[in-house]
């Protein structure tokens, strides 16, 4: 079994700010936790006549799923819904029909937007769509940061200590969310 927690992040621009968050909190993770981010640029549209033959983008991130321990979704709004990259990637895996990767995958969602309300409307939608697909998603506490120009730098880095402080102490939180499921997992 993977000890690694798959990041999704739902934006594939070189400075997106939200991958920078995604960096953030990988570097504030406990010890235990291995990330691997997956690609999801390259992954074509859904195309259900496609289900028999997927192509290899599509394998590629079918198996980081599968293999994950948990999931980390870090994404930006659009329209008040999350990108069309990341409801593509949600597709592909949740298909064929009764075949789903997602289920019972402990997961957490963060997002960053210049807007006063950081991700909070694409952040609910995608718990919908992750209840439905029976996906445990970390309630609280809901990271819809407010980005401001140089708050985390492209390696990582946080500038504010309250937000340092924030964001810590959601990556404690997921981790202890994570190990609670794997205790589950193997009866304690």
């Amino acid at each position: 079994m993977s000890q690694s927690i798959l990041v999704l992040v739902g934006s594939a621009r070189k400075t997106s700010i939200n991958l920078k968050l995604a960096r953030a909190l990988v570097r504030l993770a406990p010890q235990g936790l291995q990330f691997d981010f997956a690609a999801l640029d390259d992954v074509p549209l859904f195309n259900q006549d496609r289900e028999q033959g997927m192509p290899s983008e599509v394998v590629r991130v079918r198996r980081q799923i599968e293999t994950a321990r948990g999931l980390l979704f870090v994404t930006p709004e659009h329209n008040r819904s999350i990108p069309s990259m990341l409801k593509n990637v949600i597709d592909w895996a949740s298909r064929p029909y009764g075949k789903s990767l997602w289920s019972r995958k402990p997961a957490a969602i963060a997002g960053a937007s210049v807007g006063t309300i950081g991700t909070a409307v694409a952040q609910a939608h995608l718990r919908s769509m992750l209840g439905y697909l029976d996906v445990p998603t970390l309630g609280q506490p809901e990271v819809c940061l407010r980005f401001t120009e140089g708050l985390i730098s492209d390696e990582g880095d946080i500038a504010n200590e309250g937000t340092r402080a924030f964001l810590q102490t959601f990556m404690d939180k997921y981790a202890e969310w994570v190990a609670g499921f794997e205790r589950s997992r193997l009866g304690g």
